[in-house]
């Protein structure tokens, strides 16, 4: 029996070829490579070369911070959970993740599972300011381009879907488009797999994919074997301050919330808990 990763991917490969029927290869690079700016290239090729201090990506940038950085996720449904929001008003969801102070908003686009959708992104991108995470099933370097016409800072890259010489082609179009990656990795294989393929942001999902399983132990256990200088996130099940503190303690740069804040009706004030403030004005 095929686990929901494998499933999800092999109706992601569908989808992609669906989506090559309406816009071709061809034309999604054209286009995605001619949203590039001057600067944005110029960007690109300063990140190669070798410097002192590099210059960051905006989605990068916003997980560099002192503090603990919040990536907030918009997202409708989950296999694990189902409908989070019937309602669902994501442009709406995003701008309050804003106002609270997030550093980033993580938008799911994958149509079947989570019920998403590029539209979402798309919409969202044109009301708020913060970096926006790209997060679906990346099988084909043809969601990359199309990540960059929807308007996406950051895309979504999981290491149990790909071979290392596939990961380091994404990574490589990435770069050169002006986005940056989430490498997500579950297991030590996986977190080194992540490292050696050059990942300058590595996110661990505590939720093992095959059985929902959630353990936080994951993240800290993983962290061990990704050097200081890549960013680190821990992704899936985080519901607490204490839990985000605990992470803080073992160097973990940021997290990326979903359902704890999907579920809240006033995000703002949840957000303030999760940082471990009162929620007072």
């Amino acid at each position: 029996m095929k686990d929901i990763l494998s499933v999800i991917a092999e109706r992601t490969r569908e989808r992609v070829i669906e989506q090559k029927q309406i816009k071709s290869y061809s034309e999604v690079i054209r286009q995605a490579e001619a949203m590039c700016t001057g600067a944005e290239v110029r960007l690109a090729q300063a990140m190669e070369a070798t410097c002192d201090q590099e210059p960051l990506f905006p989605f990068q940038e916003a997980l560099s911070r002192e503090e603990m950085s919040f990536i907030c996720e918009v997202k409708k449904a989950s296999p694990s959970k189902g409908v989070l929001d019937e309602t669902f008003p994501y442009v709406k969801i995003a701008a309050e993740y804003e106002a609270a102070g997030a550093a980033a908003i993580s938008v799911l686009t994958e149509p079947y599972w989570f019920l998403g959708s590029g539209q979402y992104l798309k919409e969202i991108r044109e009301i708020v300011k913060l970096p926006i995470l790209r997060k679906d099933f990346t099988v084909d370097p043809y969601q990359i381009y199309e990540s960059k016409l929807l308007g996406a800072d950051a895309i979504l890259l999981i290491c149990a879907l790909m071979e290392e010489p596939f990961l380091k082609e994404c990574l490589q179009i990435a770069k050169q488009l002006g986005l940056s990656a989430l490498v997500e990795a579950h297991t030590e294989t996986e977190a080194e797999m992540a490292v050696n393929a050059g990942a300058e942001i590595i996110g661990v999902n505590n939720r093992n994919l095959k059985t929902f399983e959630v353990d936080l132990e994951t993240s800290i256990r993983l962290r061990k074997l990704v050097p200081d200088s890549i960013l680190f996130v821990s992704e899936s099940g985080i519901k607490t301050a204490a839990e985000i503190k605990r992470l803080k303690s073992h160097s973990v740069n940021g997290v990326l919330i979903g359902e704890t804040l999907m579920r809240s009706s006033d995000k703002k004030r949840m957000l303030s808990e999760l940082r471990g403030e009162s929620g007072e004005e």
